[in-house]
């Protein structure tokens, strides 16, 4: 069971997909709680490049290549393993979040991000929950961190807003993976629905 997380910066996905494996783990489930970009070693190092610095520090052409070399060695050392071995992993982002930031909303490339994923990655999860938010909450929320890894967060507003809209496209476009549920909820109530989501797709 492959679980992805996405939505806007500050939508409450991390915390999501961690009370998610929490919950999971509590019922006598091996889980692998991991992270995008990130999740191995080689990915982590690749993830402080692109999430940290100036907003204009690399084009969306080479960001689409970083990012889709921390997301193989990501599948390689630890989503494929986990999953081979019967567990279940939780990813917070997957290849959905470079369709949004790079593919859409940085520029008209999402042709070439299909293209890489088609190439070096070759598989979507099994179950995308999208937690949905209104882009000035989410930003406040993101803004508040006040992180060094921000850099996606400075290009403002308008870009939420983009990535708001790009990702329902995504959910109506893959329909039978996406689940989207309301991020304005209270936390306790969003993770209520995540968890009957799940339930009802594996009881």
């Amino acid at each position: 069971m492959f679980i992805s997380f996405e939505g806007i910066d500050g939508s409450g996905k991390s915390t999501q997909a961690r009370l998610l494996a929490d919950r999971l783990r509590a019922a006598g489930n091996k889980v692998v709680h991991t992270r995008e970009p990130g999740g191995s070693p080689g990915a982590e190092e690749i993830r402080s490049l692109v999430l940290e610095g100036e907003p204009d520090r690399w084009s969306a052409e080479t960001e689409i290549l970083l990012f889709t070399a921390a997301r193989r060695d990501h599948l390689e050392r630890t989503i494929e393993p986990a999953l081979a071995a019967g567990e279940i992993v939780i990813c917070d982002r997957f290849a959905d979040s470079t369709r949004m930031y790079q593919g859409i909303s940085r520029g008209d490339l999402r042709a070439v991000v299909d293209q890489l994923h088609s190439l070096m990655i070759g598989r979507e999860p099994d179950l995308t929950i999208l937690i949905d938010m209104d882009p000035e909450v989410g930003l406040a929320r993101a803004k508040g961190r006040q992180t060094a890894e921000e850099r996606f967060e400075d290009f403002g507003l308008p870009l939420q807003q983009k990535m708001r809209a790009g990702f329902l496209a995504l959910a109506q476009e893959y329909p039978d993976r996406f689940v989207v549920i309301d991020g304005d909820d209270s936390l306790d109530s969003v993770a209520e629905n995540v968890l009957a989501v799940v339930q009802a797709r594996w009881p």
